[in-house]
């Protein structure tokens, strides 16, 4: 009997004992970063959904929730395309919340009435009036049409993104990155309701702010250098700009530094990923990678080659520059709470390709 215990005294110390074939496993390291993305998401396919593939597909970083705001389309149609690109990239993990439907003060009238005084909007966005070839419906807010990637079976989240934004950003103080490249309407409307957020993210990275743009939008496509992000809720980005968060990195100009070749979504296609083949099938050639840029920007601050800090806010009376970035050295700001902004004017552009590309092919 004494042997029996001895014997299964020694077998327990030996289950308990650490076995020297197999160590036990380290935890995964937390990722570096973690980012809650707000956008308006025109699909399929553009710059507004494909800058989901840098946030998506790098393992340093985790997106907590995808929050979706008027802007290029209506609320809706864009709720669809962001929930249908998730499940082909296999990522129905990460919650969307459905924001605002509309600006905070602007309206599709008002800004018919502005353009007769001061020349037209090329791009309107959700307001865009039909046309043939185009799923435009500016009277129609609920209106989603026939999607060709497919309609989805995923829902968006019950929680809207402002209630969503607010909560996280308080559960985690100094640690969420806030990425916005849309109009910034969810923002505005979540530091109306609590301030202190501005504090406590850890910095809100902007796709917006472009500058000096007047003869770009004469010689080249007036589309693409104009600052819809801003001009399309002004006040939303006045109050976003006037906060006092920790770090602004604001993305205007230097986002149109590449575009999507054909040579590109070839390259891409031919992995013949779901992903891969999304990209091939619907990125639209020639069009900038303003959203994508902003993505890998607020990923991996190294990829700035130059960037100049300065005052910013948005001119928001009512006349041609109505909506149109301003800034000033620190001394000459007016004073009416405007922030330092990091403006980044020049990426790597071949490693930000380079990166991109395998991102988009994985």
């Amino acid at each position: 009997m004494r042997a029996r215990i001895a014997a299964i005294a020694m077998g327990m110390a030996l289950l308990a004992a650490p076995s020297a074939a197999q160590p036990p496993k380290k935890a995964a390291p937390a990722p570096a970063t973690t980012i809650y993305f707000d956008n308006d998401f025109i699909g399929p396919g553009q710059s507004n959904i494909q800058a989901l593939i840098p946030l998506l597909r790098d393992d340093n970083v985790r997106v907590i929730g995808i929050g979706v705001v008027t802007g290029d389309a209506w609320l809706k149609e864009e709720t669809a395309h962001v929930l249908r690109f998730l499940e082909i990239a296999g990522r129905t993990d990460v919650p969307v919340l459905e924001g605002a439907e509309m600006p905070l003060l602007r309206t599709q009238r008002e800004m018919a009435q502005w353009e007769t005084r001061y020349g037209r909007i090329v791009w309107k966005g959700a307001w865009n009036a039909p046309r043939a070839g185009r799923s435009y419906h500016p009277e129609d807010p609920a209106l989603i049409p026939p999607m060709p990637e497919g309609a989805p079976v995923a829902k968006a989240a019950r929680e809207d993104a402002v209630s969503f934004l607010i909560r996280s950003v308080r559960a985690n103080p100094g640690k969420i990155t806030i990425v916005t490249a849309g109009p910034l309407t969810n923002i505005a409307l979540a530091l109306r309701i609590a301030p202190d957020i501005a504090g406590l993210a850890k910095e809100i990275v902007i796709e917006g702010g472009g500058l000096d743009s007047a003869v770009a939008r004469v010689t080249g496509n007036t589309d693409y250098a104009t600052d819809f992000n801003f001009i399309f809720d002004p006040e939303a980005a006045h109050i976003v700009l006037t906060a006092p968060w920790q770090r602004i990195t604001i993305l205007g100009n230097v986002t149109n530094s590449a575009r999507v070749t054909p040579e590109l979504a070839a390259q891409i296609g031919k992995a013949g990923t779901p992903v891969a083949r999304y990209f091939d099938s619907y990125a639209r050639r020639g069009q900038p990678l303003w959203d994508e840029i902003a993505a890998s920007v607020a990923i991996d601050r190294s990829l700035v080659t130059s960037e100049l800090v300065a005052r910013m806010d948005v001119d928001l009376l009512p006349g041609p520059t109505y909506g149109q970035a301003q800034i000033w050295k620190d001394e000459m700001a007016p004073g009416n709470g405007e922030q330092q902004v990091h403006i980044v004017q020049s990426i790597d552009v071949p490693r930000f390709l380079a990166r991109f590309t395998e991102q988009a092919s994985r």
